[in-house]
């Protein structure tokens, strides 16, 4: 098999166990990963279905956007493309930031590790997004859910997928339930979707951190 296929960097990358695993893998294939992902074999439509769900949210989701493991900027580009125009993105992999940077669909593109505190201020966003993040050998549910809500204004939403396989053993169904239960969020919905075409299905998280927009501050 070629090791340079596209289904074998997929396999690559639910095989990743360390974050210099994860580098080495995007380095080799941040200049073909669109069109990988993106080909008749994965048919990647989750970086769709959360720009449109976004839409679905009104105004508040076409404010301050932080797009949280951006990878090479699909997520972004699809919110731009609705009209999203404050975009920020978040990656762990230089490679795949400096592919996401010619999309010109981010304001900013910064280094930045999910599985620790997130470098921005609290009650930065409106929306936040993490799409094909949350899978084998990634990112698990702590810190980065609470992480999530803490960079979001009081109103705000995140939208984010997580592996289906994972939701439940990977311990993120019980955060999302212990954040609900001291009264951080509500939970908008848990949609199963397929997102990678006949390999792996998803639930599409929508989740609300509570407040109002006068727990709004100044970005």
């Amino acid at each position: 098999m070629d090791p340079n296929s596209d289904t074998t960097f997929v396999a690559r990358a639910r095989g990743c166990r360390s974050h210099d695993e994860i580098q080495a893998l995007y380095e080799q294939w941040a200049n073909t990963y669109d069109r990988d992902v993106q080909s008749s074999a994965h048919n990647y439509v989750a970086p769709t279905i959360v720009a449109q769900i976004a839409s679905q949210l009104g105004g508040r989701a076409h404010g301050c956007v932080l797009d949280a493991g951006c990878g090479t900027g699909l997520v972004g580009a699809a919110l731009a493309r609705s009209g999203v125009t404050d975009i920020d993105g978040l990656d762990l992999s230089p490679h795949m930031l400096r592919v996401a940077g010619k999309t010109g669909a981010y304001r900013s593109l910064q280094l930045g590790d999910l599985t620790k505190e997130i470098p921005k201020p609290a009650q930065s966003y409106e929306l936040v997004t993490c799409v094909g993040t949350f899978t084998h050998g990634h990112v698990g549910p702590i810190p980065a859910l609470r992480e999530f809500v803490r960079v979001l204004r009081g109103g705000g939403h995140f939208i984010a997928t997580v592996l289906d396989e994972l939701w439940v053993p990977g311990g993120f169904r019980a955060e999302v339930d212990q954040l609900r239960a001291e009264g951080l969020v509500d939970v908008v919905s848990t949609q199963l979707e397929h997102y990678l075409k006949g390999q792996d299905r998803a639930y599409v998280l929508v989740l609300r951190k509570r407040g109002t927009a006068s727990s709004v501050q100044p970005h």
